[in-house]
């Protein structure tokens, strides 16, 4: 395949950590890839990383409507099809609900939920145009598990489960394939920085896998589901999260009773 008629795909929050590792995978893989990401100093320091013939990094707000159509024309004039779409922009308050002011709560409900929504009606034409193609959105195990401090977002991500069905169910038929991943505690930047060795270690106790993720292990899930190789796979949600979302409570003391056995 030469590079005029590859695939292409458009990642969104694609400037550092999940997004950026994912669209380094699809160049890997011979795709070409549109980056689009709201801050334009880690997208520039994402942009002299990436080849200029395979890809294009647009600065756009994904909550936007106005943005959203011109950073979808953008890819879509520079690239001349579109193919693949991950909606991984996302951001993050975590506080009490009675400490979580209504501007915080529109701001993330924008981002999170508005975001796959408007990038998704804006996109899917062009893919149609191209014989139709696959979305991810990016939830997240908040979204399956209610916890403190995350009413905001939790809420948003709950949302774009259904979303991502929703979506499915109306362009399945139209040959769009639309799923869901929904990563666990991944070393990100961002949870480095926040995440201090108690919250780690809590983590780790309930995580079977008894680790974080890697961003690349997040980015080979989405992958596969925007690749051929899923093609009959539509409407799903996939935990990426060492089986955290699957095994409730009471795992650390499971884990001390079994080593005294």
């Amino acid at each position: 395949m030469t590079t005029a008629s590859a695939k292409v795909c458009l990642v969104t929050g694609a400037a550092r950590g999940i997004g950026l590792a994912t669209a380094r995978l699809f160049l890997e893989n011979g795709w070409r890839v549109a980056l689009i990401d709201n801050n334009r100093e880690t997208l520039h320091a994402a942009e002299k990383t990436i080849p200029d013939d395979t890809g294009l990094c647009i600065d756009c707000d994904v909550s936007d409507p106005g943005q959203v159509e011109r950073a979808v024309d953008q890819t879509a004039a520079h690239f001349g099809r579109l193919d693949g779409l991950v909606n991984n922009a996302g951001i993050a308050d975590f506080g009490p609900i009675a400490q979580t002011g209504f501007d915080i709560w529109q701001a993330i409900m924008a981002t999170n939920l508005s975001g796959p929504f408007l990038t998704v009606q804006a996109a899917a034409p062009v893919m149609l145009r191209s014989g139709g193609g696959a979305i991810v959105n990016i939830a997240s195990i908040s979204g399956h598990r209610a916890s403190t401090l995350r009413v905001a977002y939790g809420t948003s991500k709950a949302g774009v489960i259904h979303l991502t069905k929703q979506q499915a169910a109306e362009y399945g038929n139209q040959g769009i394939r639309v799923n869901c991943v929904c990563p666990g505690p991944v070393d990100t930047e961002m949870a480095k920085k926040v995440h201090d060795a108690v919250i780690r270690q809590s983590y780790h106790d309930s995580i079977p896998l008894n680790r974080y993720g890697e961003e690349r292990e997040i980015a080979e899930a989405i992958y596969f589901l925007v690749s051929d190789k899923a093609s009959f796979i539509n409407g799903q949600i996939l935990s990426v999260d060492g089986g955290f979302e699957s095994t409730g409570i009471g795992l650390p003391d499971l884990r001390a009773k079994q080593g005294n056995t």
